[in-house]
């Protein structure tokens, strides 16, 4: 039997078929997915701030009849409708929409208001929509007012049968007062909430001054205002960075008091927690902490909320500092949480870009520009239109015996009547399908006096529409109408959230805040074997280290000091004091605790003591004086303090505390120069200390001069060159040096 090839020639195309190249058809079919997606689902428009899917809801809500003070509706019913008419895309997603707009913890104005059980901040779902009701807000009607005259566009529904709004009239900013999340493809938008009254103070602002930058709209709208409130800790340089490029982030805190009990006891009360943060989640995380022993300030967490949020955190003793307290919990749980700002909205309501403050209320100001024009013009159409009826009508009053004639005796009153009277189609027709009933009200005066008062509003409406300045005035008062309604005053516009610089207790470290002090005795080896032993050990002569291992250093701590590492390619590592082995074993390598690279030897382990100064130098001679405090780390792989270029290695670091520096080669070459002529810098190469011809420097020190130069021989015995005899050492940096004084140790280095 013949064996199957094992690569068959491809089929023949299908009769009428176009072979298309696959990776053209994928990419034409998913840019216009991801175009979909960013212009009808994830992006709000720039103008009104909604969503295809919030609008809908609102204007299917609009269409119901759904308005403040009216009757509930099931949203059973609102949600079959905008499926139904508007927005295909499955109930539920409707719902969750119609929800969310609804939460007074997720909007900060809602645009629903709801009846029945919408949710919780615990993060409890909403009912199902069969037992749930809902219309729509005052603030929702606001944002619709207008729409029946002709205030925007409309296009045809998915189906081809009815009509939906491309925007909406949007008479408040949206967009910032309620904000706005979602993801798209390839882009994601992220805005947060907003104080509306200070909205509206910006926007007068931007009208008066249309040239108005972000860092003067600052002024007005100093940050975010959450529905759950909080403390918003960032600095103004930070905030107004992030309202200018559009991107950034807000540090929120929850609030907190202290309460004082009995007994000298205390207790700490969370009254607000950040925006987006579940309730029930945080507490089962603190909970967690706390089991984890990873809160030792905390002696236990309950959750006594009601209607109001009362999270109830209780300290170890009363002798615990409840800010140091607080700090640990937001540095481990989401008491304190990042709110992420990404203002990228759809300008006009077809380009997806990032905005700035400025750039996103002139976005509305200039469609409530857009939207007063319109409704004038439409207002003017009808206008006109009753003017010209009352003109026929007063026609039909004054000759109203000969109009009932002409009706009754002609076979085509309307030409005839249009003859007769000189009356356009408009108002022959309106005067031929005026009731009988209706003439008998006919007065010339009333008449008269209507269409006086509409002459003038038309005279009004056309010189607003041909004048900028009055249209800029009007705004301006529909503007000042609704800072009245949502002012500062109210209950609804009342800031929420406030800003405070973070507290002192910030900068506290809270390792050492959460750790019991107890002295210790750090040893470390020549082969960078690293313990700490109980107390303060004075001889350590009797330690054991491991095969050939001997004695580096060892140096009094505690057990919430900082040790610092210096490795050979410069780098300094930082490790906790409490962190290291314990004395009963050999200890640990330093490696372990620290990315030290391969190949890298270590120098020198020394304690963190904050302020002091060191020489730090490499083999090549060049070196600089530089502050513990600009060595200090927070992650394993260290701080790049002494930059050298191969193969030179760091080999001192002493301490800078004098007025001058000797400096020892491998060429046996002394030189002392002040110490005023080596630099104090974070990082680098700093500067040369010693010239040499062959080899590099071997040892340094920084000594008073007029306590002399102090140097231990190998049998331990102190030699002292006093002031007078250094003479002949005594030069400047950069100099090569001479010999050392008789007696210096052969190992050319000034020992203990």
């Amino acid at each position: 039997m013949a064996r199957a090839p094992s690569n068959p020639p491809p089929a023949a195309p299908l009769p009428g078929a176009n072979l298309v190249n696959l990776r053209d058809a994928l990419e034409e079919r998913y840019l216009a997915y991801a175009l979909s997606t960013i212009m009808g689902r994830a992006l709000p428009d720039g103008r009104d701030g909604l969503k295809p899917v919030h609008r809908r809801i609102l204007y299917g809500m609009q269409i119901l009849k759904l308005d403040p003070g009216t009757a509930f509706k099931k949203c059973a019913k609102i949600v079959g409708d905008v499926m139904g008419s508007f927005h295909p895309h499955g109930d539920q997603a409707i719902y969750d929409a119609l929800v969310r707009l609804a939460q007074d913890f997720s909007s900060r104005y809602p645009l629903v208001d709801g009846q029945g059980n919408f949710g919780n901040i615990d993060g409890d779902s909403a009912a199902a929509y069969r037992y749930t009701e809902a219309r729509m807000t005052e603030t929702a009607r606001l944002l619709l007012e207008g729409i029946d005259e002709d205030a925007i566009d409309f296009r045809e529904n998915y189906s081809g049968d009815q009509k939906e709004p491309i925007v909406l009239p949007a008479a408040f900013p949206n967009l910032l007062a309620n904000g706005s999340q979602g993801i798209a493809v390839g882009m994601a938008t992220s805005i947060p909430p907003h104080n509306l009254a200070e909205l509206c103070d910006a926007s007068l602002y931007l009208i008066t001054h249309p040239t108005a930058t972000t860092d003067q709209l600052l002024n007005f709208v100093p940050g975010p205002d959450f529905p759950t409130g909080g403390i918003i800790v960032d600095n103004r340089e930070t905030i107004a960075e992030t309202y200018r490029t559009g991107r950034g982030s807000f540090r929120v805190r929850s609030r907190w008091v202290k309460e004082d009990n009995a007994r000298g006891m205390w207790v700490v009360v969370i009254t607000e927690v950040p925006y987006g943060v579940q309730k029930s989640r945080l507490i089962e995380k603190l909970a967690d902490l706390l089991n984890e022993k990873k809160l030792p300030l905390v002696a236990d967490v309950r959750d006594e909320s009601a209607e109001d949020v009362r999270i109830v955190i209780e300290p170890r003793s009363r002798t615990v500092d409840a800010a140091v307290m607080m700090e640990s919990l937001f540095k481990l749980s989401e008491l304190e949480s990042r709110f992420p700002m990404n203002m990228n909205v759809l300008v006009d309501g077809v380009v997806p870009r990032v905005v700035s403050l400025a750039e996103s209320l002139r976005q509305w100001l200039d469609h409530r520009r857009d939207v007063l024009l319109r409704r004038n013009r439409y207002r003017l159409q009808k206008i006109e239109h009753r003017l010209e009826v009352l003109a026929g009508m007063i026609i039909v009053f004054l000759h109203l015996d000969e109009v009932i004639r002409i009706i009754r005796e002609e076979d085509e009153p309307k030409e005839a009547l249009m003859m007769r009277f000189k009356l356009t189609e408009v108002q022959a027709n309106y005067i031929l399908d005026t009731r009988l009933r209706s003439l008998r009200k006919l007065e010339e005066m009333e008449l008269r006096k209507e269409h006086e008062a509409l002459t003038k509003e038309k005279a009004e409406v056309e010189s607003l529409l041909g004048d900028e300045g009055q249209q800029w005035k009007a705004i301006t008062a529909q503007v000042r109408e609704i800072r009245r309604k949502y002012g500062p005053e109210t209950k609804v516009g009342k800031r929420r959230t406030t800003f405070e610089d973070v507290p002192e207790a910030a900068a506290i470290d809270l390792t050492e805040a959460m750790i019991e002090r107890e002295p210790i005795t750090v040893v470390a080896s020549q082969k960078g074997w690293i313990r700490a032993l109980k107390g303060h050990v004075q001889d350590v002569s009797n330690i054991q280290f491991k095969g050939d291992d001997a004695l580096q250093i060892s140096f009094f701590a505690e057990t919430t000091s900082k040790v610092l590492v210096l490795a050979s390619n410069g780098k300094v590592f930082t490790l906790d004091a409490s962190k290291l082995p314990g004395g009963r074993g050999f200890g640990e390598p330093i490696r372990i605790m620290a990315d030290i690279e391969e190949g890298e030897d270590i120098v020198s382990v020394f304690p963190f003591v904050a302020g002091t100064k060191l020489l730090i130098a490499g083999t090549d001679g060049r070196g600089f004086i530089v502050s513990h405090d600009e060595m200090v780390s927070s992650t394993r792989k260290g701080r790049a303090v002494l930059n050298l270029d191969a193969p030179s290695k760091a080999r001192v670091i002493v301490p800078a505390e004098g007025d001058h520096v000797a400096v020892i080669g491998e060429n046996r070459k002394l030189l002392v120069f002040k110490r005023d002529e080596v630099p104090e810098m974070a990082r680098g190469k700093g500067v040369r200390l010693q010239r040499y011809k062959d080899g590099g420097i071997s040892d340094a020190r920084v000594f008073k001069l007029s306590d002399g130069l102090t140097w231990k021989d190998t049998a331990g015995r102190t030699f002292t060159v006093d002031k007078a005899d250094l003479k002949e050492w005594i030069g400047n940096r950069a100099e090569a040096g001479r010999l050392p004084p008789k007696g210096f140790p052969k190992s050319n280095t000034f020992g203990g």
